[in-house]
């Protein structure tokens, strides 16, 4: 019998052609960002965000803080919606990323950032939404429906967008030529079934996710969907973060999944993860590098600080199988499944 597959795994496998067709559509949004960045010369970047948005603003806070130089501050919702706190931002550029738009208090920040003296930006699926309708400059990832309960698409739609707008404000060619090369990339992910991977994390109840940089924000998405999808306790730390406190935790056996590309970062990575596996860790890596582990191999985008998002189109193949596995449905909240198995 042939099994339909989830929804999450259509959803991931449309990625590449909902980037592509974001990247050519929003090309004169991005150069209007540019121009914005060019005029205001802002010392700061602001965003909000929440869940999987939240870490598509990590992955650009990263990018922007490497390729700009400039610091970017994570604003909670909270401050504007229930402390009612002014903000002052003087020349800043405030980004909003969020899937519906439709959040009160994301667009009680927004509105709170432009009051503040900000240009603001919302980076949204739903372009005609109270988000979209407020902001200053509106940059649609037009993943379209997203029916499964673990954003997708459009995570990576956001994350590849937010890039846009670091390789146009700072004319960078290998970036650029990255996010040209990210559609092709995410579309020849292959995994196979019953890899490393999946088999040691469908037995598991406990894991590390690292990564250091952009690779860090992709941990703390993939961290998410094990967790959200099948309830397996997911840490997000940086590969740096990992030889502290959070190693005791590290026994034989205990799997760390690493998302590692040949950035700056690529030794300490390297030294990081060795040592983990010499007090017992199960280093299980999903990267376009040919590494001493178990891991699956990525296509590569010519850009390092981009390769995560590809690798991230891997693990999501990776835990939707294990949540099937697991015996939950990936289109389902978890904690329906969970009532019903209880009650």
């Amino acid at each position: 019998m042939t099994v339909s597959p989830t929804l999450m795994l259509q959803e991931t496998e449309q990625a590449a052609s909902v980037v592509a067709a974001m990247l050519k559509d929003q090309k004169p949004v991005f150069e209007e960002i540019a121009a914005v960045f060019a005029s205001r010369k802002p010392a700061l970047i602001s965003t909000c965000a929440r869940g999987s948005s939240d870490h598509a603003a990590t992955f650009f806070k990263y990018l922007a803080e490497i390729r700009l130089g400039l610091p970017v501050a994570a604003i909670g919702p909270s401050v504007a919606s229930v402390y009612d706190a002014p903000l002052q931002l003087g020349s800043a550029v405030h980004f909003t990323v969020s899937q519906s738009g439709a959040s009160p208090d994301i667009v009680a920040m927004q509105r709170a950032a432009k009051k503040g003296g900000a240009v603001t930006v919302a980076v949204v699926n739903v372009t005609d939404s109270p988000l979209g309708n407020e902001a200053d400059i509106v940059l649609g990832i037009g993943a379209g429906p997203e029916k499964s309960v673990a954003a997708t698409k459009s995570f990576i739609a956001s994350a590849a967008a937010l890039a846009g707008v670091i390789a146009a404000v700072s004319k960078d060619s290998t970036m650029q030529g990255g996010l040209d090369q990210l559609p092709d990339a995410l579309g020849a992910v292959q995994v196979d079934a019953g890899n490393a991977l999946e088999n040691i994390l469908a037995e598991k109840q406990s894991l590390f996710i690292g990564g250091r940089g952009p690779s860090m924000a992709i941990a703390l998405e993939a961290a998410l969907k094990a967790k959200e999808t099948s309830a397996i306790h997911a840490e997000a730390f940086s590969l740096a973060e990992l030889m502290h406190g959070p190693m005791r935790l590290v026994e034989k056996g205990f799997p760390i999944v690493a998302f590692v590309s040949q950035d700056q970062a690529y030794q300490h990575n390297l030294q990081a993860l060795k040592h983990l596996e010499s007090i017992g860790g199960n280093i299980l890596a999903i990267s376009p590098l040919d590494l001493p582990w178990s891991q699956i191999k990525t296509p590569a985008t010519g850009s390092a600080l981009l390769d995560p998002l590809v690798s991230l189109g891997a693990y999501y193949r990776v835990i939707e199988a294990v949540t099937r596995r697991r015996g939950f449905n990936p289109d389902k909240p978890l904690n329906l499944n969970k009532v019903t198995e209880t009650v």
